[in-house]
């Protein structure tokens, strides 16, 4: 992905803030389409440390998820668009394809041609637009603006719902008191996560930003959105400005234990780690939770942890590279 400046001052669109409630409602909307992701002990991530490893999803990401949980809510037969680095993209098209929906998927021009590919497997139209995420997303907007709906990858209550019916199903084997870690781009995953934790006590949910686009991070800071200089990363799937008012700062704001951030060489690590130890493919967001177990950046508390393992979507060659150094 390309480095990028500022990005334009966007309107805010008015977006509900999604409650509890709305994790289980999703989770009958969308079950019957998703996999129970498996929970697998990683003694090298020290402690009592397990992966939660969504690559098994059809998609090979747990955004199928969140994508569902949006295209099952009416109306039902509207045209959809979405902006996606191709994750999100990917679980768009596919629960348009099993839902008999028309969707239309922005992708930015430098998006992993391995995901592209996978998305020109479904029905759905593809368009390549610009050259980062926030100008792909930027267009998806306008295109939604002629007569379609738009399906932020975060930025949408029933998204963050949908992401969020992993926290049930990860607390039904690991009982509170634990801590769960996931990677963050957009947020809607943490922030739902975090949602359904803050009706179980004991639980901390940890974000984890890399270094080309921290901007949660940024933006907890500030108390406000505001943009980010974005630069190119191997967790292309978290690369990209917040959309302005987004819900998922005000929901990382109440709810979140905490949002770290690791540098591509940790990331690079967890790749290798996920690889060499339990031979599971994980793309660069896909390995961002377990790189910050690795490096260090999550305050144990003795109590079990669960890093995801979000996506496996990984380009052949940026897998040599990473196994080769």
């Amino acid at each position: 992905m390309h480095t990028t400046t500022a990005a334009p001052t966007r309107p805010h669109r008015p977006v509900r803030l999604p409650c509890r409630d709305d994790i289980p409602s999703a989770w009958q909307r969308i079950s019957r389409h998703v996999a129970e992701s498996p929970l697998i002990l990683s003694p090298g991530l020290g402690g009592l440390a397990f992966l939660k490893d969504e690559t098994v999803q059809a998609t090979r990401s747990f955004k199928v998820r969140g994508a569902l949980a949006a295209l099952t809510q009416p109306p039902f037969r509207e045209p959809v668009v979405t902006a996606s680095a191709g994750n999100h993209g990917l679980g768009l098209a596919r629960a348009a394809w099993l839902l008999g929906r028309d969707a239309t998927i922005v992708v930015p021009e430098t998006a992993s041609r391995t995901k592209v590919a996978a998305l020109r497997a479904y029905p759905a139209t593809v368009v390549e637009h610009g050259a980062s995420y926030d100008e792909a997303e930027r267009h998806a907007l306008e295109l939604a603006a002629r007569g379609a709906r738009y399906v932020s990858p975060y930025n949408d209550p029933a998204v963050v719902a949908g992401q969020g019916t992993l926290a049930p199903e990860i607390l039904r084997r690991v009982p509170a008191p634990c801590t769960i870690v996931a990677a963050v781009g957009g947020g809607g995953l943490a922030s739902g996560l975090a949602l359904w934790a803050s009706g179980v006590p004991g639980v901390r949910v940890i974000g984890v930003e890399g270094t080309g686009a921290p901007a949660l991070r940024a933006a907890l800071d500030a108390g406000r959105i505001l943009p980010i200089d974005v630069r190119p990363t191997l967790a292309d799937g978290l690369g990209g400005n917040l959309e302005p008012g987004s819900i998922t700062f005000e929901l990382a704001r109440r709810h979140l234990a905490d949002v770290v951030v690791v540098t591509e060489e940790e990331i690079e690590a967890g790749i290798r780690f996920l690889a060499l130890e339990h031979h599971v493919v994980a793309e660069g967001a896909g390995a961002t939770a377990v790189a910050a177990v690795l490096a260090g950046r999550i305050a144990r508390d003795g109590n079990p942890l669960v890093a995801l393992v979000t996506g496996g979507n990984l380009d052949a060659h940026l897998l040599d590279r990473v196994l080769g150094r």
